[in-house]
């Protein structure tokens, strides 16, 4: 995400929060179906991370009808509401990388599925890109 958005920063920083908890949640059917055999503990963990990032991602949804109705003009507690939205997001994606990495260490049907493996460090990677854009516009709007 480039930082030449200026106004428009906090509606493309939502709509890459957006884009990355539809993606982690669609992440989570992937692996259950890419794993025959996946442990119950994970299939139910997972079940309810897709139950959490779907929640997620529908306020987000509500949150850039807002700032799209405010004009793009936020106020200072709505922009304050936003950088918290984004934190969530960010603590959010930390907590479902672990998740799949405790799946790929831990689950023996992971184990044996390579494919799995890769797609599971994909996933991994995916959920990590969100983290540094979510970071990097955090740092930035305290260095504000």
């Amino acid at each position: 995400m480039q930082f030449y958005y200026g106004s428009q920063m906090p509606l493309r920083i939502l709509d890459e929060a957006e884009f990355w908890k539809h993606q982690e949640e669609e992440h989570t059917v992937v692996i259950r179906e890419l794993v025959s055999g996946l442990e119950q503990e994970y299939v139910d963990a997972l079940n309810e991370w897709e139950k959490a990032l779907a929640e997620t991602h529908q306020y987000i949804l509500r949150f850039i009808e807002s700032v799209i109705r405010s004009n793009k003009t936020l106020s200072p507690a709505l922009m304050q509401e936003v950088l918290r939205l984004v934190s969530f997001c960010l603590k959010q994606s930390e907590d479902f990388i672990e998740l799949c990495r405790q799946i790929k260490t831990q689950s023996q049907a992971v184990s044996q599925n390579p494919t799995a493996q890769v797609v599971i460090d994909h996933i991994i990677r995916e959920s990590e890109y969100f983290i540094g854009i979510a970071q990097a516009l955090l740092y930035n709007q305290q260095t504000m």
